[in-house]
């Protein structure tokens, strides 16, 4: 079946006018009635299909009583909904929630992601997230539990068994030592529980493959049973979603070289078993670095540098 024709900032545009009819109690004939016009007419905007001028929008947000950041989002995005690709800028720091963001994660039925420095957000623990989130100089201290129960009821939608999800990890950001060697710890045994649901794969990229596709940085891919794929790219202060086709494919390449590169899941298991292991052992976040950690595999680790100080010791 052909993929329905959508883009990010029309989906966002119904949704949020959706919403907006909704919370003012409304069905979409009262709505009509108040408006003054055909009720085919107004289901046509609030399913992306266009037929209202912006001022009759703003009236229709107005009897909404639409609260104003809303509604100027939603007349910021009305004359744009046909557009692919969309660069959100945010000031100094990305916000709490990012609503594209959240809002195409709950559309979708397949996530595959692509993580080179760290634990992905979307497995990282409370405490590993903490940790990540302060080590921002831009984040403001008073967000932080907020930021953390984000990334929760973000996590529990990459749970939901209705969508498949796929992360490859570059095996050197296993082993670094996010929040200390507890808060380590637990997220390496973290990410062997979350390995072993049906609807999670995770994927290792082993250090021994040198140079490899996604040494760009991060990315996350978005498919949906409806609508065309989605990639997204998130910075300190910005975030990107890209849609056009050809771009789309760009990365599609990359995560088919991923795909080859990486260790299995089993293999990968494996080495996030003996990590696990030897980080329990030890008690010292340095020992479980100094490991050869896929020798089993073939696939030996490139040493890390022993001089470099651990998270919260002094230089």
């Amino acid at each position: 079946m052909p993929k329905k024709f959508s883009t990010a900032r029309g989906r966002e545009f119904g949704d949020g006018l959706r919403a907006a009819v909704s919370s003012a109690g409304l069905s979409s004939r009262a709505a009509a009635e108040l408006l003054d016009c055909d009720e085919a007419k107004l289901s046509s905007l609030l399913n992306g299909k266009g037929g209202f001028t912006e001022v009759e929008l703003a009236v229709l947000l107005g009897i909404c009583r639409t609260i104003a950041a809303e509604r100027d989002h939603l007349l910021a995005l009305f004359p744009k909904t046909h557009v692919k690709g969309w660069w959100q800028q945010y000031g100094a720091i990305a916000p709490v929630r990012i609503r594209t963001f959240v809002e195409n994660l709950l559309a979708a039925k397949t996530l595959i992601g692509w993580q080179p420095h760290v634990v992905p957000d979307l497995l990282q623990t409370v405490a590993y997230r903490r940790a990540v989130i302060i080590a921002s100089p831009n984040a403001p201290a008073g967000e932080l539990q907020e930021r953390e129960k984000a990334g929760l009821e973000m996590q529990h939608a990459v749970m939901h068994r209705d969508r498949q999800s796929t992360f490859f990890i570059h095996e050197l950001a296993l082993h670094l030592p996010v929040g200390g060697h507890d808060v380590h710890t637990e997220q390496v045994h973290h990410l062997l529980r979350m390995s072993v649901r049906s609807n999670i794969t995770i994927r290792i990229l082993p250090t021994a493959a040198g140079a490899h596709a996604g040494i760009r940085g991060p990315f996350t891919q978005l498919l949906s049973a409806k609508y065309e794929p989605l990639v997204y790219l998130l910075n300190e202060n910005s975030a990107l979603f890209i849609e056009e086709k050809a771009e789309v494919k760009g990365y599609d390449a990359i995560v088919r070289s991923l795909d080859q590169n990486s260790l299995d899941a089993e293999q990968s298991k494996a080495v996030i078993t003996r990590l696990g292991e030897a980080l329990s052992a030890s008690g010292c976040a340095n020992e479980a670095h100094k490991l050869l950690l896929c020798r089993d595999l073939e696939v030996p680790l490139v040493p890390l540098d022993e001089s470099a100080p651990v998270q919260g010791e002094s230089s």
